[in-house]
């Protein structure tokens, strides 16, 4: 029984492949790239293997194939989830217009104003606004030369050096249906958090001003800027004023949309549930869609696999067809996936392992020396 996933020499650039004996939990061997040739072949001089548990690569279920063939292929739940959530992100990024009208919808309801805004920000500098305008017009213009030559029959790997992008970008854009549309996190510092005290009871006695606040803090050993306390009083200022709580609701992410999208109903709150409401009364497409993510979960996490041909049916016509035909092609090892216990998450332990080998050596020696220090660690 034998688990193979691939590691990295360099993230994003290079990979190559670990092969563990997944009953007794140690290293069998590290190949030196993520080729199916080379898995095929590692295969063949290691007759008797019965299982391979592998994640969703083509690379590694062709290897396999070819190396093994009678052995049985498990695909690894947790990359099956994973591949879920990702056909979730690119159906909301497909209705992103939707999600958009969602959140200012949910907003009206919440204030009774029809023009509410549901984003409130702190920041009030034109200069920054005007800069993150700027970038915003910028990835659209981008994002309409992408697909100006895909119109023209170019694949990715053709765009990205015209546009200066790489590969994985530009799929990812017209995977997603459009730019991707940056949220900066709010901002928090944590040199305040030792004097978050003393401000909060100046700010009860009146002191409203950052400066004069800034100057007490420094005496009292603060070491940031002028800015940081003025970033604090101006989200301090938002906190106080009297806009009602429910104003300053802040809508989900599209990441956060697909996991409430596979989230049971009966666990939400009141305020997701009506957000929710109001996208599917925009995109009736993803209720259907969550309904068929939370199947999917289900058939994933127990062990029965009689409902999943139905389900790769149902959703041939949704907004899940990418993920329903991927599980179609690999159909026998997601049927394992549900039946047999095995997976590669002790695989994954493994390459932590490697990791901290590899990182002890400093880049200064290759492959030979890592293998054989990670076969002698075992």
């Amino acid at each position: 029984m034998v688990g193979i996933d691939d590691w990295a020499w360099r993230k994003g650039q290079r990979y190559g492949t670990i092969i563990c004996d997944l009953e007794r939990n140690r290293v069998l061997d590290l190949l030196p790239d993520r080729n199916a040739h080379t898995v095929a072949s590692w295969l063949k001089r290691h007759p008797g293997i019965e299982v391979i548990a592998r994640d969703r690569a083509g690379v590694y279920a062709d290897g396999a194939r070819r190396g093994a063939p009678d052995a049985t292929q498990v695909a690894d739940r947790w990359h099956l989830l994973q591949n879920l959530g990702e056909a979730l992100r690119l159906a909301l990024g497909r209705h992103r217009k939707a999600v958009s009208a969602a959140g200012k919808a949910m907003m009206a309801e919440m204030s009774g104003d029809d023009d509410a805004n549901p984003e409130p920000s702190v920041e009030t500098s034109p200069k920054l606004d005007g800069l993150r305008r700027s970038r915003r017009n910028q990835r659209s213009e981008l994002y309409a030369e992408v697909l100006d030559l895909r119109t023209t029959g170019m694949s990715p790997r053709q765009i990205a050096p015209r546009t200066g992008m790489s590969v994985r970008t530009v799929e990812r854009w017209l995977a997603a249906g459009g730019e991707p549309e940056h949220r900066r996190p709010p901002a928090r510092s944590v040199l305040m958090d030792p004097f978050q005290e003393y401000l909060e009871g100046r700010w009860q006695e009146g002191q409203r001003n950052g400066l004069h606040l800034w100057s007490e803090i420094k005496r009292r050993g603060f070491a940031g800027s002028k800015a940081t306390v003025y970033r604090w009083t101006a989200a301090r200022q938002q906190c106080s004023s009297t806009a009602p709580p429910n104003a300053r609701w802040r809508p989900p992410s599209r990441r956060n949309c697909a996991w409430l999208l596979s989230e049971d109903p009966t666990l939400l709150d009141e305020q997701t549930e009506q957000f929710l409401g109001n996208l599917y009364d925009c995109a009736p497409e993803l209720l259907k869609a969550g309904d068929l993510a939370r199947r999917f979960a289900a058939l994933i996490r127990g062990d029965d696999d009689a409902g999943l041909e139905q389900w790769i049916d149902d959703a041939t016509d949704s907004e899940l067809a990418s993920l329903a035909a991927g599980i179609g092609r690999d159909i026998a090892a997601v049927r394992a996936a549900i039946t047999q216990p095995w997976s590669t998450s002790p695989v994954e332990g493994q390459i932590n392992r490697l990791k901290t080998i590899k990182r002890q050596m400093y880049g200064r020696s290759g492959y030979p020396l890592l293998r054989n220090r990670l076969l002698a660690a075992a």
